[in-house]
């Protein structure tokens, strides 16, 4: 079996998707589906079991020797709620908790951590996973404090030889986007939300720039293709000989307007964009630039080529958004 958290979401979903074309009939998804179309996500898939979180450790005591892997991407992942307590025993307790018993009965631990580590990004996007290099950073927000103090424990773990995991990775999530991600309301990609308008011949919003020398539209993100994220995971699953905490992005920054041209284009419309400020309170913590860098995934043997923007956009656009089923 193998057992993904979070399964019914944005990227645990797609990864589903892609293991059941491996041949897997034996995925375990363990999340809450809520009261919106979320189920949606898996209404194509094959699943032995679906449990909530609170019957999560009783279920894999349960089946321990039938587990091959646990793909650990369940999380609060908003970056605006402000329940830490709440926060702190998801992203933080639970994911110590299956560490623990990973470790303890030797199975594959695979884990996601996310961009929102880095911060403002004054010391580089490097996913140098020593405990001195972790220590340096400064995330803005709880979710991303959250998932780097997990980072932090690991690192410190495994630095004293602590039991882990035999094989295990962190993984450092940049801009996602594509199929599946409808039901995340304000955290839909960028992508999605500029279809959504583009579609209704309305224009993209963009924020205002408020630094002199970029132009406005001109913030930077690693966009990257849910795609390109589901190879990547599948090559670490496959490597139990790599370990460790790995950049998942393109590799490349590109503008909100290009982002934005690149949707219009793949309906076939001119681009159209408007200008909005940026709220007050982002101001001081907002990022215009993030870039993945992807050497040490590269020098691990990862050799598979990215998708571009405008390719990821038009086939995201194309085969899903713009077609009468837009699910995975």
């Amino acid at each position: 079996m193998i057992v993904i958290t979070g399964g019914a979401g944005f990227i645990g979903s797609n990864l589903a998707a892609a293991l059941e074309e491996r041949g897997r009939h034996d995925l375990v998804i363990c999340d809450r589906l809520g009261r919106n179309d979320k189920w949606r996500n898996l209404a194509k898939r094959e699943i032995a079991a679906f449990i909530a979180p609170e019957d999560l450790f009783q279920f894999i005591d349960d089946h321990a020797r039938a587990i091959d892997a646990v793909l650990h991407l369940g999380a609060i992942s908003s970056t605006t709620e402000t329940d830490a307590d709440l926060v702190v025993a998801t992203n933080l307790g639970l994911s110590l908790r299956l560490w623990n018993w990973c470790a303890t009965r030797e199975v594959t631990f695979i884990y996601a951590s996310s961009a929102a580590t880095y911060g403002d990004g004054a010391r580089d996007f490097e996913d140098d996973d020593s405990v001195a290099a972790l220590a340096q950073l400064r995330p803005l927000n709880l979710y991303g404090w959250s998932k780097h103090a997990f980072d932090r424990r690991v690192a410190r773990l495994v630095a004293e030889g602590a039991k882990r995991p035999p094989h295990w990775a962190g993984l450092k999530f940049f801009n996602v986007y594509g199929p599946n991600e409808y039901h995340k309301g304000a955290m839909r990609s960028v992508a999605l939300q500029i279809y959504e308008r583009a579609a209704h011949a309305e224009p993209a919003l963009l924020f205002r720039s408020n630094r002199s020398g970029i132009p406005d539209g001109g913030q930077k993100r690693d966009f990257v293709y849910v795609r390109d994220c589901i190879e990547m995971m599948l090559w670490l699953l496959d490597h139990p000989e790599v370990n460790g905490l790995f950049n998942i992005g393109s590799g490349n920054a590109r503008s909100f307007a290009e982002l934005a041209k690149a949707v219009f284009r793949a309906l076939g419309r001119e681009p159209s964009i408007d200008f909005v400020d940026t709220p007050a309170e982002l101001q001081s913590r907002y990022q215009y630039f993030t870039e993945a860098r992807m050497d040490r995934l590269i020098a691990a043997g990862y050799d598979r080529p990215v998708t571009s923007l405008e390719v990821g956009v038009a086939d995201y656009v194309g085969s899903f958004l713009a077609t009468p089923d837009p699910y995975r």
